[in-house]
């Protein structure tokens, strides 16, 4: 793997102009209060010092996206006789996406388990997925929500990144993580990093001490099973919840989907978008019937989901990399954290009697 690189606060924008002119880069932009992921212009001051409020999902997995585009086409010589002609959409450009805090690139490894799968393979999400470069950089200090060391990660967790960066002085010391990253160091605006890798590697230790011992999810997978039928344990930590989806919307690992076909005259296109699983229409079937009708049983699945269901399928690995998104933007407070260790906690009516 190459060498560690140094570069200097005042080279990161001309740097980035040499890779946008290489590649499409995405970086975070301030708008009003929130930080987007949005396209980089050239000289543009990208917003490095606060998280983005949303993680940059979009770029591999589109809030929507058309599957494909299709034609009807009539027979000139028989106008009864119709054939489709089906439209590629799947042209994915190289990207790279900078300035990424580390857990918001590992919720991509969540996806891969999904739709890069040994029974099925997604080639939309995977021609994206190919296509993108992650540089990420390192946090230097957890904001309250943050978990990210509860779930087997780090601040400095550079697992899912092409590129690390790592704050120091007045610059960043830039590690390449995969080959594709390696690439990206190949700039005189860059110089060894030498001592300053050692420095970086501090930082990232600090940062991580910090935060204190992590929390062990581990039990939360037989004990959420345990409560499944439990609703008024669900009722209980719903009872504030709005339903509003935020928690969904923001989340790096969340990957639900809703396919519709739209048409107009002899064209149509079948569109993917983003769906959420804190909608009562989100398993409202054609008869009326709602398997999970209460905001408590679709908080179940949503919790039960990252912590239980998908752990059980995918060697243990929770489906959650701690950002803490749905904490500090759900407008009630609902904290996934207080679900889970409540639930851990949790002793059935008998033996709560019991030990008395």
């Amino acid at each position: 793997m190459a060498e560690a690189k140094y570069i200097s606060n005042d080279k990161l924008t001309a740097w980035l102009d040499e890779l946008a002119g290489k590649m499409r880069v995405i970086a975070p932009t301030r708008q009003g209060d929130a930080v987007v992921f949005a396209p980089y212009a050239s000289g543009q001051s990208v917003e490095l010092a606060q998280e983005a409020t949303a993680p940059p999902k979009s770029v591999v997995f589109p809030a929507s996206e058309d599957l494909l585009r299709y034609d009807y086409r009539k027979n000139p010589e028989n106008l009864g006789q119709v054939d489709v002609e089906l439209l590629p959409t799947i042209s994915p450009e190289p990207t790279l996406v900078f300035g990424s805090r580390p857990c918001g690139v590992r919720g991509f490894l969540i996806f891969d388990r999904v739709y890069d799968g040994a029974t099925y393979k997604d080639p939309y999400y995977l021609a994206r997925r190919e296509a993108t470069l992650f540089a990420t950089i390192a946090c230097g200090q957890a904001e309250n929500a943050c978990f990210c060391h509860s779930v087997g990660s780090a601040p400095g967790d550079a697992t899912g990144s092409d590129l690390l960066l790592t704050p120091i002085a007045d610059g960043f010391v830039v590690e390449a993580v995969s080959d594709k990253g390696a690439q990206c160091l190949e700039s005189s605006l860059l110089e060894a990093a030498g001592g300053k890798a050692d420095e970086a590697k501090a930082f990232r230790e600090k940062a991580l001490q910090e935060m204190g011992e992590p929390q062990d999810f581990g039990p939360a997978q037989q004990k959420l099973l345990e409560l499944f039928d439990d609703m008024g344990f669900w009722e209980d930590v719903s009872a504030k919840c709005i339903s509003c989806g935020a928690c969904t919307y923001l989340c790096p690992t969340c990957y639900c989907f809703n396919i519709t076909d739209e048409n107009a005259g002899l064209t149509g296109r079948r569109v993917r978008s983003w769906d959420n699983c804190m909608s009562f229409q989100f398993t409202l079937e054609a008869s009326g019937h709602n398997p999970r009708p209460t905001k408590a049983h679709r908080l179940k699945n949503r919790v039960g989901h990252k912590f239980s269901y998908y752990p059980n399928l995918h060697d243990g690995i929770i489906a959650c990399c701690g950002c803490g998104r749905c904490i500090k933007s759900c407008p009630v407070s609902v904290d996934i954290r207080e679900i889970v260790t409540k639930a851990m906690a949790h002793q059935p009516p008998a033996v709560e009697e019991a030990a008395k």
